[in-house]
């Protein structure tokens, strides 16, 4: 019973504890080896409040330069920041879909 955007918020309340304003649709990600679609919004804190909700170990904030990229639990997170960091500078974050395929194990 609640909308798209309605969920983004309550999973960023339940991950993170965090209240955002959302600013946009960003991505979507198919990723058909595990039966699941990702969707991404782009948003703004809305009061600098952020800690581990009940499904999160960690949460933090970090300048481009610092983030962990080995540490990101999810792929379609370090893709996801990586496109944005390409779209930042022009201020142009246009919607994209992309399609995750499963990493081969040695």
């Amino acid at each position: 019973g609640e909308t798209l955007e309605n969920a983004a918020r309550r999973e960023t309340q339940e991950e993170a504890c965090a209240k955002v304003k959302l600013t946009g649709l960003y991505a979507l990600y198919n990723i058909p080896h595990v039966n699941q679609v990702y969707i991404i919004f782009r948003g703004l804190l809305v009061d600098g409040a952020f800690s581990p909700g009940i499904e999160s170990l960690e949460t933090a904030l970090f300048k481009k330069g610092q983030i962990p990229w080995n540490k990101l639990a999810f792929p379609v997170i370090a893709r996801s920041l990586e496109r944005y960091f390409l779209d930042q500078p022009e201020q142009r974050f246009d919607t994209f879909i992309d399609t995750v395929s499963p990493t081969p194990r040695c």
